[in-house]
């Protein structure tokens, strides 16, 4: 049944409402989540699936991107076209979240990739994670030997003359952190500045070994650092995978196994719970 025209006028909004709307819910948000149990670094499909997992057992997380989207790379496959691919058994992970997909080959598996992305940014999004994108990791809070925070500032920040701009980063505290910012390991990159890891850089590509190696390697690298995805063959030397997206869905899910077990053990004292 058609409205008629006369009953679609939008309601009576001002400026000054819409930007209050904007800036009451943002800091809302954001003071909410000063204190959490987990803190997500890189918004690619093993922090995506990271951060969902732990969200659903009940976990406070806040998911760090400095992009102003979400995916990283999951949005393409190889050279510049949109199917990804997959090898069992990760093809469950699909099927758990709802991305439509078909077999291609004993044990291959593709699908459309901004679809992909899509139904596991919702899943992450409807999971309850908080997101912070367009922030970018400046730094680690380190106490006691063990990471109990990060430090962010605005992305943009970055782009800003040194000579013409100060401006403080904040700092939000956490039970564990999770490196999943790909190649780069901006966070492990941090640690490896202060001489604490040292990360053995990634290797040439090799699908067959990288998937397996990546997901059997994901684990806490320094007390209150756990690396996922492609942050693992970084920290550990490992082949790259290329266009190949399973690895990236299994490391994040055990990533979030071994963050809700180190949140677990150490209940009485994770910052969200008061201590």
């Amino acid at each position: 049944m058609k409205m008629p025209l006369e009953q679609n006028k939008f309601a009576k909004v001002s400026e000054k409402d819409v930007t209050q709307a904007i800036l009451g819910e943002y800091l809302k948000e954001l003071s909410d989540h000063i204190e959490s149990d987990a803190v997500v670094i890189g918004g690619g499909p093993s922090g995506l699936i990271c951060a969902r997992d732990l969200a659903r057992e009940g976990k406070k997380v806040v998911l760090i991107e400095a992009n102003n989207y979400l995916g990283g790379g999951f949005w393409l496959g190889g050279y510049l076209m949109n199917p990804v691919t997959f090898r069992a058994p990760s093809d469950k992970v699909l099927t758990e979240i709802g991305i439509p997909f078909r077999q291609c080959g004993e044990g291959l598996f593709v699908a459309n990739g901004p679809h992909a992305c899509s139904k596991l940014i919702v899943s992450s999004c409807e999971a309850g994670v908080c997101i912070l994108n367009m922030t970018k990791f400046d730094d680690v809070v380190i106490r006691n030997d063990k990471v109990e925070g990060v430090v962010i500032n605005w992305t943009p920040v970055g782009a800003l003359p040194r000579a013409i701009t100060c401006v403080d980063p904040i700092a939000i505290e956490t039970g564990v952190v999770i490196d999943a910012t790909g190649h780069d390991a901006v966070v492990v990159g941090s640690l490896q500045k202060r001489s604490i890891i040292e990360p053995k850089g990634f290797g040439a590509m090799d699908v067959e070994t990288s998937e397996d190696a990546v997901v059997e390697n994901t684990k806490e690298v320094y007390p209150g650092l756990i690396v996922t995805g492609m942050a693992v063959s970084t920290m550990f030397g490992l082949p790259r995978m290329g266009p190949t997206f399973g690895g990236m869905l299994m490391s994040g899910k055990r990533a979030a196994v071994i963050a809700s077990r180190i949140l677990d053990n150490n209940s009485g004292q994770s910052p969200s719970s008061g201590a």
